[in-house]
Order: structure tokens, then sequence, then C-alpha cells
């Protein structure tokens, strides 16, 4: 079973865990160069039904309405996708002077991505077509949708970026689910992230199941917590 498989068993909030402890575990990494590793509120998941990615990231900017962008041929995007063995998580931001005015995904894309191996998408800015992205089975998280699109361009592929609050930079590995997107930095080691996230899900197992006995008051779950923790 691959890494990405493993990390696949855990959500967002359980690797962010993981993260922030590998980071206060860390003599090379601190929270002055590695903080807020997590989506903001402005990255929505619009398809939960679809359930949770991880892949490594692939990042573009795009402009959806302006004409006089400077672009470059999709085809430099698309050959990337396709050279990259997956899994894969496109990450697209709308950097046009009026950006969500116009969609930067919709399900044609949504297709095209599927057969090259992107798990999902996730898009600071909007997107249409939210039935069919679903029929095409892509899971994608956004700002919101719109009906339209303008003119379509790509200006960069695989610059680092920043979307909802969140710095990624391409093979970076992302984490996304109906609570947002965590990243695990591709400096980091992935094997140890995942270690730490089997065991901060065994401690919050033991802390359930102390919650949930019969008759169990507060002081003693707190003692018996405290057990536990030494």
């Amino acid at each position: 079973m691959s890494i990405y498989q493993q990390l696949a068993k855990f959500d967002s909030p359980t690797i962010f865990n993981a993260v922030d402890k590998y980071i206060n575990e860390s003599k090379t990494y601190s929270r002055d160069t590695h903080s807020l590793m997590y989506t903001d509120k402005t990255i929505k998941c619009l398809l939960p039904e679809l359930g949770s990615i991880v892949g490594k990231a692939v990042t573009a900017e795009v402009t959806t309405n302006d004409p006089d962008s400077k672009s470059i041929p999709w085809d430099d995007y698309y050959s990337t996708l396709e050279d990259l063995e997956g899994p894969i998580v496109s990450v697209i931001k709308d950097v046009d002077s009026n950006p969500g005015r116009g969609a930067c995904f919709g399900d044609g894309m949504a297709y095209g991505h599927k057969m090259l191996g992107v798990t999902g998408a996730i898009v600071d800015g909007t997107v249409r077509d939210l039935y069919g992205i679903k029929e095409a089975g892509l899971p994608i998280w956004a700002n919101g949708l719109v009906p339209g699109h303008g003119t379509f361009n790509l200006i960069s592929v695989n610059s680092s970026l920043t979307i909802g609050s969140l710095r990624i930079q391409e093979n970076d590995i992302l984490v996304a689910d109906i609570n947002g997107c965590t990243k695990i930095p591709k400096e980091f080691n992935a094997e140890e992230i995942l270690n730490l996230a089997v065991q901060i899900r065994g401690f919050e197992q033991n802390i359930f199941e102390i919650y949930q006995k019969p008759n169990m008051t507060y002081s003693e779950a707190r003692k018996e917590i405290n057990q536990i923790t030494k």
C-alpha cells in the first residue's frame, strides 16, 4: 500500500495534528517557517459525497475574463499532469483582475483531469457544471459557483502560490476532505507524519471511549485521561 493510500485513511484535521506535532518535535523546522498548514474558510468542499483526496500538488495560475493577460499554452499544464506519476491534486488559482467572476473549472476539465490521474481539484476561484463534475467523479473544492466564464488563459504552471491562505508548491502532499485541505510540505518525512497520525488517532480513540463510559463524570474522566497522558 502506497504512502498516499495510507494517508487517505485519515481526515485532514488528524493530518494537521500530525504535521503540527512533527513541527513541534523537529530540530529542523519551526512555526516561523512552517505555520498555518491548512486552508481557510474560503476553500469549500463542493462535493463531499465524493469523499477525500490525497496527492501531489500541481499548481496553475489562470485568468478567467482578461483577454490581455500574458498567457502560455495550455499544453504546458496538461503535459505536466500527463508526465507526473499520480496521485495528483490540481491546484488552480484565479489571478484575474476580477477573480471569481468567471469559472476556471468545469465538467469538461473534470473528465480530462480524471483521464490524467488527477484525484481532485482545489480551486481558489469559482467553478461551474457542478452536476457534470460529479458525474465525472472528480472531488472539487472552490470558493463557489457561477454559470459562465470569459477568456480563459493559463498564466503559469507549478509556480508557488497561495490559495485560501495556504502556500503551496509543486509536489507538496495535500490531504483534502469536507473540512478543507491540509498540506504536508514536500520536505517533510511523510512516513513520520503517517506514524504520528496513527498515534494521534489511537490517543483520541482512548479519550472518546473514556467519555462514553456509563455514568462517567468530568472529574473521573480527567483522572483517566491524565493516566494515559503521563
